[in-house]
């Protein structure tokens, strides 16, 4: 599965537009959501090849969401990256467990991210 389409679902602004500008100049179509709700409601509208998901968000969190979109027939084939400050192994286990392909600590490393998104590209796993 080839990457093309990324959602980004974080409540900040400055985070949208600082992972908008680095996809953006990778090629990547970016759509974007600002609260867990719309991420759900966006992965199951935009069917996004990827989506990277913040944890802290006011309403539905990071997790559950995670866990909304991965257990839904519908949506359950769309990797998710959680991108998060929350960085102790213990929120990295439960994100993972809730359903996510991968975990990113923010303040984000572009290479990194970059290197994980190409590895999901050619259907590996991270």
């Amino acid at each position: 599965m080839t990457v093309k389409k990324v959602l980004v679902v974080d409540d900040s602004a400055t985070e949208r537009h600082i992972l908008g500008e680095l996809l953006g100049r990778q090629g990547f179509q970016v759509c974007f959501a600002e609260s867990g709700d719309q991420g759900v409601a966006h992965a199951k509208a935009d069917r996004p090849d990827l989506i990277i998901m913040d944890v802290v968000m006011p309403g539905l969190n990071g997790f559950q969401a995670t866990r909304a979109i991965s257990r839904d027939p519908e949506t359950q084939h769309i990797p998710i990256f959680l991108c998060t400050t929350k960085g102790q192994e213990t929120d990295k286990i439960w994100g993972m467990r809730q359903g996510a392909r991968d975990y990113v600590v923010k303040p984000i490393d572009s290479a990194e991210l970059l290197r994980k998104i190409a590895a999901v590209s050619q259907g590996g796993h991270v």
